[in-house]
């Protein structure tokens, strides 16, 4: 698998950092997730590590050395996500269950697949065009898709914290159906937290983005969303990969189905798989040890 990988992750102006991102790699298949704790709620970075160690747990368990079926994967390990936030909350006695956002994607035979819950955006930069592959689970969001309000206006929307959708919220989250792409070289997969997109506008997350190697215009693209940001600026994280190989073939895709340029297809396991909240005596055993380890780590300074 022939790609560069970054990441970069900064507080802004917070005094702590509620973002959690990390990648893990076989040698047939990549995982790569970004959680954003909420600081609305207690705990929030507990939830964003939890959240990214349960998904890349399952990725380690699964993939040997590939994911027998990556949008099934991604489906079940958001979700469980959330069912074992509400479990731990509960066997510690949380007030409040920690929350937080998440966007996953897995890279695997020539093909991108990914889903997301809350407000961090996925998005692919394919010759120089930026696509938002996720639409957001906020107030804001239902503006735009009903036309009453611009997408670079949405950064510094009043509302546009207003999530509709967390993991460990009161409300299971609808999981966002799996969603893939054809991978061509030269192509960029962003991951990202609403501290780097909120304060940037679609252009300027595109030219810098594209202007140089990922080891240099990611930390200068973090940069910049820190200083468009002002003194209330957000945990600021953004995890990138650039592809270095050619478009693999329609035959060889997983599930052949014609393409077009751009295409991404979807899958949807809602009505098949209904108990992708369970988890085994063992995985809750397993999260409440690291829920108690994580809050001893992590407990911010006031």
């Amino acid at each position: 698998m022939n790609c560069a990988i970054v990441q970069e992750t900064r507080p802004g102006r917070r005094p702590y950092n509620q973002d959690r991102l990390g990648y893990w790699r076989t040698a047939e298949s990549l995982l790569m997730v970004l959680a954003d704790g909420m600081g609305g709620h207690a705990h929030g970075e507990v939830a964003a590590e939890l959240t990214m160690r349960h998904i890349a747990a399952a990725f380690r368990r699964d993939a040997r050395p590939r994911l027998a079926n990556p949008d099934l994967f991604l489906f079940r390990a958001v979700g469980r996500s959330h069912g074992m936030l509400l479990r731990e909350a509960a066997n510690l006695g949380l007030a409040d269950t920690p929350r937080t956002t998440v966007v996953a994607c897995v890279v695997q035979d020539g093909h991108a697949y990914w889903s997301h819950v809350g407000d961090s955006r996925f998005y692919l930069l394919r010759k120089g065009l930026l696509h938002a592959r996720t639409r957001d689970h906020t107030v804001v969001q239902e503006l735009v898709n009903a036309g009453r309000l611009h997408e670079d206006d949405v950064g510094s929307h009043p509302a546009r914290n207003q999530l509709l959708q967390c993991l460990g919220g009161l409300q299971a989250p609808r999981v966002e159906p799996t969603s893939r792409a054809r991978l061509e070289r030269d192509d960029v997969l962003l991951l990202c937290s609403d501290g780097l997109w909120g304060p940037l506008t679609q252009r300027q997350l595109l030219e810098a983005i594209g202007a140089a190697p990922l080891a240099e215009s990611l930390p200068r693209l973090v940069a910049l969303a820190e200083e468009r940001g002002g003194p209330g600026c957000d945990n600021i994280s953004a995890l990138a990969l650039a592809w270095g190989e050619d478009a693999v073939a329609q035959e060889a895709s997983p599930r052949p189905a014609p393409l077009a340029e751009m295409t991404t297809e979807v899958q949807d396991f809602g009505a098949t798989d209904p108990d992708f909240l369970r988890m085994t005596d063992e995985d809750i055993e397993r999260a409440i040890a690291e829920i108690k380890a994580a809050l001893k780590r992590h407990k911010p300074s006031r």
